[in-house]
């Protein structure tokens, strides 16, 4: 058994030092994030990641198809109108949005997430839900 807590305590120690260890500051700016860039590329892997990681971490207040539709909570953000983002919609701000929270309602996840690329997946996930021609382009996987 404490060996088993042991194991916990050195995979959230890790899970921290991966965070603090990404490219984004620990205190962004609505400016800061405006400019800040994903090091993720935006491919058909990263796009599923994070797919995995919206299903388990945000379909309870957006619904499985991002449109908070029946939602317990009352200002969920209908994730498929990037036009109804009080954050703001580049890849810099929703990573913003996920990592620190956002308004009264939205919780920030860094802590709940193995990692700041896990983000940056979940953001190139989220612009999937957009209308067609606002969504970025996908690039190839790497071989």
């Amino acid at each position: 058994m404490e060996l088993r807590r042991w194991k916990a305590v050195a995979l959230l120690t890790l899970g921290a030092a991966l965070l603090v260890s990404g490219d984004a500051p620990a205190k962004l700016t609505r400016d800061d994030a405006q400019k800040l860039k994903s090091p993720v590329a935006n491919t058909k892997k990263s796009i599923a990641r994070g797919r995995v990681i919206f299903m388990q971490n945000c379909t309870s207040c957006h619904g499985e198809n991002g449109k908070a539709e029946g939602s317990l909570v009352a200002d969920a953000t209908d994730l498929t109108s990037p036009q109804l983002y009080k954050s703001g919609t580049s890849e810099g701000e929703i990573f913003h949005s996920i990592r620190d929270g956002a308004g009264d309602q939205m919780p920030a996840f860094k802590s709940q997430l193995d990692s700041e690329t896990d983000i940056w997946n979940l953001v190139n996930f989220v612009r999937t839900l957009w209308p067609e021609s606002a969504r970025p382009a996908v690039q190839d996987d790497a071989k």
